[in-house]
């Protein structure tokens, strides 16, 4: 971490409680990008809002937001400001195209293997998912829709949720909820290194307290002007 990041940071943590600097590193420690979670064209409000808080619930640092069609827009009430403490990338084409392909891509450059949730010839069931093959990008699709056709042909691999009654799928929300669980105790549960490196930590620390200071902004700007004249 750079050493104006480093100070800047110690300075901002004399804005907050011991009690939630302490809350703050407890909850790093069980922080990890081993696995992340990308949203593709969510519109209902309530789901996209679950999903953060299922996130943050499990541990999951990252989300990846596709915005092709639907504006990624969370219901505060329902999210309980989880998204302050998740590091949300918003993924917006430029003009009327699509920006599917291109996050993906993006992720598989990072080492990820993309994997879409959805019932197809080849899926594998989320008991028999194999964490140890690489990190891992779970893509969720529409509510209506599930993913797209671009998802589809870039995936690596298909996930399910074994069904036993007449519905073929759980709401999205719920999906996420299921499949975070049950992935997050298995990483847990193994010999992966699955946790943040101290520069990450760190770095994370810093935007938290960036977040969550009060007049956050104002003391950085006084802070870097006394740390030029040093």
């Amino acid at each position: 971490m750079k050493n104006y990041d480093s100070e800047l940071m110690e300075h901002l943590q004399s804005f907050t409680t011991e009690n939630r600097k302490s809350r703050m590193m407890k909850v790093l420690e069980q922080r990890t990008r081993y696995i992340t979670v990308v949203l593709e064209d969510i519109f209902q409000p309530h789901n996209a809002s679950a999903v953060l808080r299922s996130c943050d619930g499990f541990g999951i640092q990252d989300v990846h937001i596709i915005e092709n069609k639907n504006r990624f827009s969370p219901n505060k009430d329902v999210d309980m400001g989880t998204s302050q403490w998740l590091s949300i990338n918003r993924n917006s084409p430029a003009n009327s195209g699509s920006c599917t392909s291109e996050c993906l891509e993006r992720l598989k450059k990072d080492g990820y293997r993309i994997v879409a949730t959805t019932p197809h010839t080849n899926d594998t069931d989320l008991e028999d998912f194999d964490l140890n093959t690489g990190k891992t990008a779970i893509v969720l699709g529409t509510e209506l829709e599930g993913i797209s056709r671009e998802v589809e042909e870039s995936a690596d691999e298909f996930l399910k949720i074994p069904m036993h009654g007449f519905v073929e799928s759980f709401n999205i929300s719920v999906a996420c909820a299921l499949i975070l669980h049950h992935l997050s105790w298995k990483l847990r549960s193994s010999d992966i290194g699955w946790q943040l490196s101290e520069e990450e930590k760190a770095e994370i620390q810093l935007e938290w307290l960036r977040k969550t200071v009060n007049n956050a902004d104002s003391i950085e700007t006084r802070f870097k002007s006394e740390y030029k004249s040093s």
